[in-house]
């Protein structure tokens, strides 16, 4: 399949491997449920299908309200500035009972993290903020004003941080913080970082921060749920995720979803539901190639799994 150059700088990770699995043909009707710089849905569109493209972050959709196929009659791209956990109802808003398939590639764009005043990352200072959407509570707000238990759990359940404790305390003495260049000193000192080791200790605070920031998890349990149901038989669905608290969502609900949990030979045989999705992949990881052009790349894991005819289970 031939696939026109993205008019983003951006590239996903694994998009050839994505959109191979997802088989788009003319007339399709299809989902990029994470729209980001449209990478996915430029191969989408270039092979023919309609695109149903969702973000939240109103700059997204800004830029593409843009494209020419944007103002197609009728549309070719629609776009929803929405959560792609509210797919199901907004597809169904806009007449649309089922798709042919749906993307989605979790957390945060490239282009959100290039952009310093969106404050997501600490490569270049910025305001404290982390909000997909724009909108409601920022890092800043949760960091100047929860208390340090609650601060720790979160580094501890989203970031996996050790020393969580250790980090928090830090965080609630140096209130309060206003530059994602300020919480990346405060972790680091309270983790006694130093210049040249691999991994810069700030990068678990970060990530922590910003799951809970934008409820990110919760986002994916309902989206994934969200794409059952408006799958058709025979539809396909393709999930690229960037670490193991969502690629252990991902992967226990396509087990779930398709039956195919094991059980104990000693235990009576536990009864299972019909299969919702079959042909689930294993975790498919970038080449050496990708990651060496885009290290971002490194951690990436894409499942990809195909829709049965059976009834979708009751919403998340």
């Amino acid at each position: 399949m031939s696939v026109a150059p993205n008019p983003s700088p951006h590239v996903p990770v694994l998009m050839h491997e994505a959109v191979a699995a997802l088989s788009p043909a003319q007339g399709d009707v299809m989902v990029d449920a994470t729209f980001g710089a449209g990478g996915y849905t430029r191969a989408l569109l270039d092979a023919g299908a309609t695109v149903h493209a969702f973000d939240r972050d109103p700059d997204a959709i800004r830029a593409a309200s843009k494209w020419p196929e944007s103002r197609e009659v009728p549309p070719r791209l629609v776009l929803h500035e929405r959560r792609f956990s509210e797919m199901a109802a907004v597809l169904a808003n806009a007449g649309i009972d089922q798709v042919d398939g749906v993307a989605m590639d979790i957390g945060v764009s490239s282009m959100q993290l290039d952009q310093a005043e969106r404050g997501f990352a600490f490569s270049a200072d910025g305001p404290l903020d982390m909000r997909m959407s724009q909108a409601g509570e920022s890092a800043a707000d949760f960091l100047n004003t929860a208390p340090d238990d609650a601060i720790a759990d979160v580094l501890y359940t989203y970031g996996e941080e050790r020393h969580s404790r250790r980090v928090a305390r830090a965080i609630v003495a140096a209130r309060p913080l206003t530059t994602t260049g300020e919480l990346a000193q405060v972790v680091r000192k309270a983790l006694g970082y130093h210049p040249g080791a691999p991994k810069d200790p700030a990068t678990r605070s970060f990530q922590a921060i910003r799951i809970h920031v934008n409820a990110e998890l919760d986002e994916l349990i309902e989206g994934l749920s969200a794409a059952e149901q408006v799958l058709r038989a025979g539809g396909r669905l393709a999930v690229v995720s960037f670490h193991s608290l969502e690629d252990r969502i991902v992967k226990r609900f396509l087990r779930e979803a398709s039956a195919s949990g094991g059980g104990s030979r000693h235990l009576p045989e536990a009864k299972t539901a019909p299969a919702v999705f079959e042909r689930v992949s294993k975790g498919i990881r970038p080449s050496a190639a990708e990651i060496q052009d885009n290290p971002r790349a490194r951690s990436a894991t894409l499942r990809t799994a195909l829709r049965t005819a059976q009834p979708a289970r009751e919403a998340a």
